[in-house]
């Protein structure tokens, strides 16, 4: 096949509008025997690297490009007809910095419906690079197709001043009219300009047969059906990768413009050094040349410049030992050898100012005020990081390894993942922006990729595929896939290979044998999945670099945050430095129960000065109360809590690494362990000080790379690489292993410190052999000790609070929620639960948030709809400044002038009761509330026209005397109250819908707090970077069960037979969903609706990944009337006190209602019955408890 090289290629990365798949397209060239390809995807670099990197691979010359978006004037946002295309090519390495510089410019720049550059900054940053005149898009042709020849020369010929003879004239031949006419004046410029041609494809997909398929992709972008006459669409299909051959029948007479290629591809050369390639000539690869390999050493890390003037190793070195003293009496030779030892290995392998940067700004978070974590991760295992303090976690104590965090034998850039107070993370990110300059610090770009549901679905809606058909092949899918990703064409038998039969689904397979739509659907679809289909910023990577971030990276944006257009694994490619400002609710909620304490007791808790041994807080974990106490408040967690009942922090460490799938199968014997440690077995004596703080069980990464060093005389570097083997299942790759470990290993060239094996150290082959196999069975699930630890640190920490200042800490955790409604109703029912009160809004009391008060907790004003924080402050002010408020005519004369209350804030300070303590009904403010605002602003607007009102005249009248006259109207029934406190606050505050019904959950085997997720606050991820699946212990998939609640939500989904109803419905502990089919919601639609209470029987369903659903087989509603036992309000005091009884009187029939009421005489000691009936809700109580006292108000 002739050589020919395409110069015009659009990669997946040409976000929806490219399907040359980079992998796929290398493969291809490969197989032609082509040398080179170039990528140019629609502008963006998103996908530069990982093409240069797989073209590298395989031997093929990269090509770095862009089909840039050019205009006249970028920071115009004027005329977008105005915007072209234009190609442009990396000619060596100041073309290709030049192209990051553009790309970059492009977006913080000149963005305006598209990243735009201009023709004065092209020329700015033109050395070094081919420009090609692109396609139909580009301005040339455009002037041509306007016939304004004139134009066009004259921009051809300021491209060939600019660029010289690196500017060509692009032929293009896809069957197009307008290209066939381009087509000959390009010739004919050619000619008469003196501008060589060249020939291209508009390559969009690699094969013909594709071009329906890249008809659905656009379709999916522009959210179109195929069948659309108005959709965007190719007009032919010409747009795929062809051969010579076909480029020659395209554009016959043009076999110079098609040879051009091959000159243009010799005067590209183009390096960009990289760790991956680097381990992957290691690994070899010979067709990787030594200028594109990044040594192991080479990163690009910001200089550390001290204050002191002082060198940065000598600078890290004094903190180190400073830190070292402060936290060690006495110093052992052991401690002095550690820091050594680190020291040394920090220095030699060049990370001395990557541990000062990280010191830095977690220095000023502390000396700022901002929370941080104890650490996270293997960082934790650094001596350096623990005494400098960047972690809190004591290695040495905790037997923590440095070597599991930088290895001298795998040397990788380290990874300190901080985590940081969630209100304040973002301070800590601008610091590091004005600390290093804003132009070398970046966020960084992750990809939303399409999955194969999602797939499935974009294929399927865009043909006018049947909904309800597409969700019976998307519920076959397994959430939790099989395999690592692509995953469909192993679902659906797709593969050709039988060794990947296991991977079939029948159901799948079926529907794709029997059915030609569905074939055709998935077909697509496999080609679709993993295609990214948008960007977006990553959560908590920020780039730090040395130069300007687009020296080393192309910039883009997403919505107004500035990222980088490689990922994070690329940059690490690099060797540039990514770091993790993780966001951890749980540190809010630690340092406002912090300040809570010292603001009601004035106790300072500081827990860097803690030994970690309260023995009430062991005693507290072991009680299982342990809700919204980090990592340990989940049900299951709970139970092993009270199982283990642990004494210490290394059992709660050790808790939380067991608490997962997997090493879960090992808790039975992890507990037998700890009550009978007389019936621990070690398979060899040398295991027990490794694994006795652990109860004979491997637990830790760290275990097993002692047990290594221990048995078979590895380096602890040498044996975290044979643990990372054996956590990757690499199976092939463990025989070598399992030889070294049994008979040692000796280095043919000497470098490396010999292994002995665990033969010549004395140990039997029977048990070695043992051993061996255990931790290669074990290794993947066992768990990093250090950041098992740290997060032990944060759960003891939070534990502390909760055991001796719980209403402070629940506080603190309800105010670090305030705007999740689900979470503020688990943590108010669990604030009731524990015997705390919770209450009401109160427009006297109320703060912005959740305050202690008396022991108990009243609801904050932020929290209610339509009340803004600004609202708030300006009460606040208002009441510090004059006083509480009177009256709520008071309050609204007094705010009105701050010009920021409307109606529907002051509904909602009405309807969630925050006036109740004026003794007015809720419904009465309704009333009258507009007519009480239209006087004040009328009384407003007459003293800014100068004129006097009655207000002002009788001041001193208005004060005291009500000017407001109230309609004698009842207050809201119950269930108006309820509802509307509901929708304002978020949850029921004067009593509960379920209240009356309390007797029906007697008789329920499932409630919603059996599958509640355990609330971290942040997305907890495994090693590997998957999820860690959710474990239900108290519940599995399948199981009967009868439950019930209030529906509060209802969601039709139409389907063949009718419509399905999913339905949320409210129980006393939360929420749970329930799938109502067809069949049985048609019976009974006419009854299902929001705010109607039923038992429901039928069945769980828990798929990997989904909140788990019941799938009900009958809804039976409540009656009240039927089914509510009566209550009495029993009161005790001394009737004879005439004005006691009075108010008595009044309170009562304030709140008329069904229930009776019986009064015993506290001197008398006679009882009888009240003649009036009350409604029994929270106000009510509150009241007569507040002038009985609380032992002589019981409702029963």
């Amino acid at each position: 096949m002739k050589e020919f090289v395409h110069l015009h290629v659009h990669t997946e990365y040409s976000l929806l509008d490219g399907l040359a798949r980079i992998d796929k397209l290398v493969k291809i060239v490969k197989e032609r025997g082509w040398k080179s390809i170039a990528i140019t995807d629609h502008g963006n670099m998103y996908g530069t690297l990982k093409f240069f990197e797989a073209c590298v691979s395989n031997g093929i010359k990269p090509i770095i490009g862009e089909e840039f978006y050019i205009c006249h004037d970028r920071k115009s946002r004027s005329n977008r007809e105005d915007t072209g295309h234009l190609i442009l090519l990396a000619k060596n390495n100041t073309g290709y910095r030049n192209l990051l510089k553009l790309s970059s410019m492009a977006y913080l720049e000149g963005y305006y419906y598209n990243p735009r550059i201009d023709y004065e900054l092209l020329e700015k940053y033109s050395e070094g690079i081919i420009c090609l005149s692109a396609c139909l898009g580009g301005h040339i042709p455009q002037y041509i197709l306007k016939r304004q020849y004139d134009e066009a020369d004259k921009l051809a010929l300021w491209f060939k001043r600019v660029f010289k003879d690196d500017f060509y004239l692009e032929l293009q031949d896809h069957g197009i009219p307008e290209q066939k006419e381009v087509l000959v004046h390009l010739a004919d410029m050619s000619q008469r300009l003196d501008i060589p041609l060249v020939a291209t494809n508009d390559v969009h997909y690699l094969y013909k047969e594709d071009a329906e398929l890249q008809d659905v992709l656009l379709c999916v972008q522009t959210g179109k059906t195929y069948d659309d006459p108005n959709r965007m669409k190719m007009s032919t299909e010409e747009f795929y990768l062809k051969t010579y051959e076909e480029m020659e029948e395209a554009l016959p007479g043009f076999s110079e413009a098609l040879d051009r290629t091959l000159e243009i591809a010799d005067k590209c050369n183009v390096t960009i050094k990289t760790k991956s390639l680097r381990e992957t000539a290691e690994g070899g690869n010979t067709n990787i040349p030594k200028e594109d390999q990044l040594g192991a050493n080479e990163n690009f890390i910001p200089k550390y410049v001290p204050d002191t003037g002082e060198e940065p190793y000598e600078y890290l070195t004094r903190l180190a030992w400073e830190g070292l003293k402060e936290r060690y009496n006495p110093i052992t030779k052991e401690l002095e050898d550690r820091m050594n030892m680190e020291l040394t290995t920090i220095h030699k392998l060049g990370f001395v100012e990557y541990f000062l940067i990280v010191w830095d700004y977690i220095n000023f978070a502390r000396k700022n005020g901002i929370p941080v974590g104890p650490g996270r991760g293997s960082g934790a295992g650094s001596l350096v990081a623990y005494c400098t303090g960047i972690t809190q976690v004591d290695p040495i104590k905790y037997e923590l390894f440095f070597d599991r965090f930088i290895n001298p034998e795998r040397v990788s850039m380290p990874d300190f993942d901080v985590d940081f107070c969630m209100d304040r993370r973002g301070e800590v990110i601008e610091y590091a922006k004005r600390r290093y300059g804003y132009d070398h610090v970046s966020n960084i770009v992750t990809f939303g990729n399409m999955q194969a549901k999602n797939a499935i679905r974009d294929v399927a809606r865009v043909l006018r595929f049947p909904l309800s058909e597409v969700d019976k092949i998307t519920k076959e899918i397994p959430n939790k896939p099989l395999k690592k990703p692509p995953v469909l064409q192993y679902y659906f038998g797709q593969t050709g290979k039988e060794e990947d039969s296991k991977f079939i689904v029948p159901e799948l397979k079926a529907m794709y044998d029997e059915d030609d739509m569905i074939q055709k659907i998935v077909n697509m679809a496999m080609k679709l999945e993993g295609v990214p289909r948008n960007i977006s910023m990553h959560a908590a990577g920020v780039l730090i670099s040395p130069d300007p971030v687009y020296d080393h990276v192309p910039m883009a944006k997403s919505g107004e945050d500035v990222i980088t257009q490689h990922d994070m694994t690329e940059l690490e490619h690099l060797g540039l430095l990514k770091m993790d400002f993780l966001g951890l609710r749980t540190l809010t909620d630690i340092k406002k129960a912090i300040d809570y304490v010292k603001e009601d007791y004035g106790v300072e808790i500081d827990f860097t000065k803690m030994e970690y041994n309260d023995p009430a807080v062991f005693e507290l974990i072991s009680s299982g109360n342990t809700d919204a106490v980090f990592q340990l408040e989940s049900g299951g967690m709970k139970r092993f809590m009270k199982d283990l009942q642990p004494s210490s922090l290394e059992d709660v460490i050790a808790g939380i690494s067991l608490y997962r799938p997997g090493p879960m199968d090992f808790i039975p014997k992890f507990i037998k362990g700890k009550k009978n440690p007389e019936e621990i077995e070690y398979d060899d004596p040398c295991l027990e000080p490794i694994l006795s703080t652990t109860y004979g069980c491997i637990v830790y990464q760290e275990q097993v790379m002692k047990i290594f060093q221990v048995m078979a005389g590895f380096s602890l570097g040498g044996a975290d690489n044979v643990r990372r083997i054996m956590g990757k299942k690499k199976p092939e790759k463990l025989p070598p292993e399992k030889e070294k470990f049994l008979h040692g290993w000796k280095d043919p060239e000497g470098k490396k410190k010999d292994i002995p094996g665990a033969l010549a150290l004395g140990h039997k082959e029977d048990v070695a052999i043992k051993v061996f196999d255990q931790m290669a069975k074990f290794a993947g699930y066992a768990f990093n000790k250090s950041h098992a630890a740290a997060y032990a640190y944060v759960a003891y920490q939070t534990g502390y609070l909760k055991a001796h200042y719980e209403i402070e800490f629940l506080t603190a955790v309800l105010n670090n929620r305030i705007t999740n409604a689900d979470l503020v109703k688990r943590y108010t029912n669990y604030v009731r639960k524990e015997g705390f009160k919770v209450l009401p809004p109160d427009i006297n009391k109320s703060r912005t948030e959740f305050r202690v008060e008396d022991g108990n907790t009243r609801f904050g004003l932020g929290g209610l709809k339509n009340v803004g924080t600004n609202v708030v402050d300006q009460i606040i002010t208002e009441r510090e400044k004059n006083g509480l408020f009177k009256s709520f005519e008071d309050f609204i004369s007094r705010m009105t002038p701050y010009g920021t209350i409307n109606k529907r804030t002051v509904e909602s300070l009405i309807l969630s009761g925050a006036f109740d303590q004026f003794g007015v009904y809720r419904s009465q403010l309704m009333a009258v509330y507009t007519l009480v605002m239209d006087r004040a602003n009328h009384d407003k607007k007459s003293k800014a026209n100068g004129q006097t009102s009655i207000f002002d005249v009788f001041e001193a009248e208005t004060q005291s005397v009500n000017t407001v006259e109230y309609p004698k109207i009842k207050e809201f029934n119950k269930e108006t109250l309820l509802k509307y406190e509901k929708e304002i606050v978020g949850i029921y505050l004067s009593g509960h819908p379920l209240d009356d019904y309390l007797d029906k959950f007697d008789d329920f085997d499932f409630t919603s707090d059996m599958i509640a997720s355990e609330d971290e606050g942040e997305f907890e991820e495994s090693e590997e970077g998957v999820e860690e699946e959710k474990v239900y212990d108290q519940v599995k998939d399948g199981q009967s069960v009868v439950c019930g609640g209030v529906v509060t939500a209802i969601k039709k989904i139409p389907s063949k037979s009718g419509n399905m109803a999913f339905l949320t419905v409210e129980d006393l502990n939360g929420t749970f969903d329930v799938m109502v089919f067809a069949k049985l919601y048609n019976r009974c639609k006419e009854i299902v609706v929001e705010d109607k209470m039923f038992t429901i029987r039928g069945r769980l369903s828990i798929r990997p990944g989904k909140s788990p659903v019941v799938i009900a087989e009958s809804l039976t509603p409540w009656e009240k009337a039927e089914e509510v036992k009566e209550k009495k309000v029993y009161l005790r005091f001394d009737t004879k006190d005439i004005d006691i009884y009075q108010k008595v009187k009044d309170i009562i029939s304030s709140y008329p209602g069904k229930m009776p009421v019986v009064i015993k005489c506290s001197s008398s000691n006679k009882a009888f019955s009240f003649s009036a009936k009350v409604d029994a809700n929270n106000y009510l109580e509150n009241e007569l408890v507040g002038l009985l006292g609380e032992k002589n108000v019981v409702i029963k």
